[in-house]
C-alpha cells in the first residue's frame, strides 16, 4: 500500500497531459505566487502553451502533491528560440507556504531542467527570496531586464 503523507511529483507535457487537474493547478498558482503571481487568465495562457503541441510552443506543467493535495507548481514554456534567446522559460514556480524550506520548490525545478533540454531563462524580482535557490542551483543574473509596457 503507498503512503499518503509522501510527496508525489507529476509532470506533463504536450503530449503527455491526460490526468491533469488543470482549474487546481491553476488556482493554487493563483493564490501562492503572492505578490509575484499574475491575472488568473495570464496565468491559464501560459499552461495552455505549455501544454501545446503546436509548432514553436510545448512546454512543461510540473505538480507536487501530498495527501492528494497540490503543494507545489511550475510552469514552464518553450521559446522557440535558441543561442541569443533561451530554449525555456521558467515561467511560474509556487510552493504552498505549509512546504517551504523542505526542498518542494528545488525538487520542481531539478524536475524542470531534466525535463526539458536547452538552456532556462527565468524572471525573478531582487527581493524575491526564491532567487537564492535559483543562484545555488547555477542559475546567473547576465542582464537587467527593461519592459516599455503599453
Amino acid at each position: 500500500m503507498a503512503d499518503n503523507t509522501s510527496l508525489h511529483y507529476n509532470i506533463y507535457t504536450p503530449t503527455n497531459h491526460a490526468g491533469i487537474s488543470r482549474d487546481e493547478i491553476l488556482d493554487f498558482l493563483f493564490h501562492h505566487l503572492d505578490e509575484y503571481g499574475d491575472k488568473r487568465e495570464d496565468i491559464a495562457k501560459c499552461m495552455d502553451y505549455a501544454l501545446s503541441e503546436a509548432e514553436g510552443k510545448g512546454g512543461a506543467v510540473i505538480e507536487a502533491r501530498e495527501n492528494g493535495e497540490v503543494v507545489g507548481a511550475l510552469i514552464l514554456n518553450n521559446t522557440g528560440m535558441s543561442g541569443y534567446i533561451p530554449e525555456n522559460i521558467l515561467v511560474y514556480v509556487a510552493v504552498h507556504g505549509n512546504q517551504r524550506g523542505k526542498g518542494v520548490g528545488k525538487k520542481l525545478v531539478q524536475l524542470a531542467t531534466e525535463t526539458v533540454s536547452g538552456s532556462i531563462a527565468l524572471h525573478v524580482e531582487p527581493q524575491n527570496p526564491a532567487r537564492y535557490l535559483y543562484e545555488k542551483m547555477g542559475f546567473t543574473n547576465k542582464y537587467l531586464e527593461y519592459r516599455l509596457h503599453r
